[in-house]
């Protein structure tokens, strides 16, 4: 009896897998350039390894698609809807993409240098290790994403929103964050040399290990941030709050400077900013 059991046990957990694998959509297949073009998109389309390049198209639908590893360099794709798409190691250089919806997408190792992504949306993304050199992302939305390793060098992110990011080992030299909403983030070990973050918002986050080298700081909100390890090398933070800041070490600020607005924590001293 028990082998029989057994037996009808496993055929209905066979029709119950084809069951609900019958219900899951399967990508469709390739299509043309003009079949692109005409549906204004291509949703849950397999579009890897295509060439795209310079597609214009506004409001198009990628949702679910896959553009791995697709060159779409200088593609013009304005309001785009690129929601849980896969776009691992694709090619974006110079592309257009002003308030398109990247969320949830897989954009692992995806090159994007010098695209202009202004008030994109990138919530809870797959980022890690991607090329996002000289981007223009002011009003930008990476809450939750995953940036681990990628590089921003010269980027663009006043006003953008990193909450609650993974940002280990970003390199972010020069990256222009003003206003930019980091609380919670982490980016531990991470480089901000000469970054400017004048009234950046880093409430809660993890610094620990980061260099921040002639950075400009003045004004940010930098309460509750662990910097256990942090350099801090002429850096400026004049007016900045570090309220409730653990982990900073005296002799780790080396010609740093701040002023009577300046709010550190107990046992910390600064230079006056000239």
């Amino acid at each position: 009896m028990q082998p029989i059991l057994r037996r009808l046990s496993s055929l209905y957990a066979v029709s119950m897998t084809i069951a609900v694998a019958a219900l899951i959509p399967m990508p469709a297949p390739a299509q043309s350039l003009d079949e692109i073009v005409s549906q204004n998109g291509c949703r849950n389309c397999d579009l890897r390894l295509r060439e795209l390049r310079e597609l214009k198209l506004q409001s198009a639908n990628f949702r679910d698609t896959i553009l791995r590893e697709a060159d779409l360099k200088e593609a013009v794709l304005i309001e785009s809807d690129f929601r849980e798409a896969d776009l691992r190691r694709a090619e974006l250089e110079r592309a257009k993409l002003h308030y398109s919806n990247f969320s949830g997408a897989s954009m692992r190792a995806v090159d994007m240098e010098k695209a202009n992504m202004t008030g994109a949306k990138f919530i809870d993304a797959d980022l890690r290790n991607a090329d996002l050199n000289e981007t223009e992302l002011a009003g930008a939305d990476f809450s939750g994403a995953d940036l681990r390793q990628s590089s921003l060098i010269r980027s663009n992110a006043s006003n953008a929103v990193f909450r609650e990011a993974k940002m280990d080992n970003v390199d972010l030299e020069r990256t222009n964050l003003t206003n930019a909403d980091l609380s919670e983030a982490r980016l531990k070990q991470s480089d901000l040399d000469r970054v400017f973050a004048r009234g950046a918002n880093f409430e809660g986050a993890d610094l620990s290990g980061v260099r921040l080298s002639s950075a400009d700081l003045t004004d940010a909100n930098l309460r509750g941030t662990d910097l256990t390890n942090a350099l801090l090398r002429h850096t400026r933070l004049a007016g900045a709050d570090l309220t409730d800041a653990t982990g900073l070490s005296q002799d780790r600020i080396i010609g740093a400077c701040g002023d009577d607005r300046t709010k550190l924590p107990s046992g910390i001293t600064l230079e006056p900013c000239s």
